[in-house]
């Protein structure tokens, strides 16, 4: 795959990005470069990713991608910030007080859903997130993010459980992760539809059967959070 343009011909990785056109138009070919460059992440990784092979997906020039984006790294950081904040998005509508009080069943079907949702929609969130020399930025907002999020699942532990270990608490979200992101590979693998649909309900079958000993007694003994 050709390589991405050399920095150095116009010290583009060190200076500011170029403005960029907020025109409606220009938000239009910009959402359509990062669709684009999503599509090639997802299929190349982004260290063999170029600016070329992202032009090409897009149909446009070279030329043109650099009117918004200097470099590859200025795309998955925008890129990566959309996901992010989506993600962001996403989480929120699974860990809500009303969820919280769900029997465990019930639960794992709220909180999984809508990242599951989010993960199918965009599957360059694992791409981008989980590649190797992405930027660093990401990666730390990345980190930022399932920092907090194994913060609430000790959190919501210690609540159903408040005699119990925090460092117990800290080895099973940390499991609860693994599971979780095992299962996302396995359905993002799967073709959509019935195949994808069973890889989903065996990847909460999991969770439920490795929590339900765990918390699922006190889910039905103790107020929701």
């Amino acid at each position: 795959m050709p390589e991405d343009r050399p920095a150095e011909k116009s010290g583009e990785r060190t200076g500011e990005p170029k403005p960029r056109r907020r025109q409606a138009r220009g938000e239009r070919r910009i959402a359509q470069l990062l669709q684009a460059a999503a599509d090639v992440f997802c299929a190349y990784g982004y260290t063999a990713t170029s600016t070329n092979a992202i032009a090409r997906e897009a149909s446009v020039s070279p030329g043109t991608l650099y009117q918004y984006f200097p470099n590859k790294e200025a795309i998955a950081l925008e890129l990566g910030d959309r996901l992010l904040a989506q993600m962001r998005e996403a989480h929120g509508q699974a860990f809500t007080p009303e969820n919280l009080a769900l029997p465990l069943p019930e639960l794992l079907d709220a909180v999984l859903d809508p990242l599951i949702e989010f993960n199918c929609q965009n599957p360059a969130f694992l791409a981008l997130m989980h590649g190797s020399e992405i930027p660093g930025r990401i990666a730390e907002e990345h980190d930022a993010l399932h920092a907090s999020l194994l913060a609430r699942v000790g959190d919501l532990l210690g609540h159903y459980l408040p005699d119990g270990d925090p460092a117990q608490h800290a080895r099973i979200a940390d499991m609860t992760f693994a599971i979780v992101k095992a299962g996302l590979a396995l359905i993002l693998a799967a073709p959509e539809g019935p195949e994808r649909d069973a890889v989903i309900t065996e990847t909460k079958t999991v969770l439920l059967r490795y929590l339900d000993p765990v918390i699922g007694r006190a889910l039905t003994t103790i107020p929701s959070p």
